[in-house]
């Protein structure tokens, strides 16, 4: 029987591209995402394209009572391999005193909370099935604070710690746990970041090149297709002209 995968925030960026990678790995798949149209095309997309069965769910993460439609999966669907907890964005760039509040809560909702949702349903499905690997996508804002990154870099530090205390709590039942943490990735994040302002947007990678979703999916397949002894605690992955959160080469 194919591995399943279940992927939040499927349908753009590291996302999207994850999904189409497992795919091709001929993983059957549960996609949750926001956005019912971009949802229900990427799963006929791929079902043809790759020959697989894709399961999908219109679930905002922030809403704990939406996660529970997980619950009512056919229970063949409840045996996933691998959780792929992508789920995650920023909103705005101020100083903690000029910080909005209601972006903050949409922050902590779907970074910290939501990933909480989801793995504590999953978490419980792989305990029973005796297995399972959940890999869950941080930033190196989770590692270094940078300059108005307060609210978001506190939400990736929290997924840090999540990493380490899931690995510990996770440990008896034989469930790896995997922190991949990017740097610079040009998806659709800095225009969430910025609430649709595409030119401020651009000129975040103006002057070097960022990472792509697909070199962040690569990175999630290569922890995931390790020898059953082999656990990828954690990875930071930048661009080759990032040195950290706030050092970049831009040929201008």
């Amino acid at each position: 029987m194919s591995k399943i995968a279940l992927i939040t925030g499927a349908t753009a960026g590291i996302g999207e591209a994850t999904a189409r990678l497992f795919a091709q790995q001929k993983y059957n798949l549960v996609l949750l995402a926001r956005r019912t149209e971009r949802l229900q095309l990427l799963a006929e997309n791929l079902s043809s394209e790759f020959g697989i069965e894709v399961k999908t769910l219109v679930v905002d993460v922030r809403e704990k009572e939406a996660v529970q439609k997980l619950e009512g999966l056919p229970e063949e669907w409840k045996k996933v391999d691998v959780l792929i907890n992508n789920a995650g964005l920023s909103r705005g760039l101020d100083p903690i005193n000029a910080g909005d509040t209601d972006d903050w809560d949409v922050m902590i909702d779907t970074n910290v909370k939501g990933l909480l949702y989801v793995t504590k349903i999953v978490s419980n499905w792989m305990i029973k099935n005796g297995s399972g690997h959940i890999v869950n996508i941080g930033s190196i804002a989770g590692k270094e604070t940078y300059i108005n990154g307060n609210v978001y870099c506190a939400t990736k530090y929290a997924v840090d710690s999540l990493n380490q205390a899931m690995r510990i709590d996770l440990l008896p039942h034989k469930i790896k746990v995997t922190g991949i943490h990017p740097g610079a990735v040009e998806t659709e994040f800095s225009e969430v970041r910025f609430k649709g302002d595409k030119e401020r947007a651009k000129k975040v990678y103006d002057g070097f090149e960022p990472l792509h979703a697909q070199d962040i999916a690569d990175t999630i397949w290569f922890a995931v297709s390790r020898p059953a002894h082999v656990n990828i605690n954690d990875m930071i992955v930048l661009a080759a002209a990032q040195a950290n959160t706030t050092h970049l080469l831009r040929e201008v």
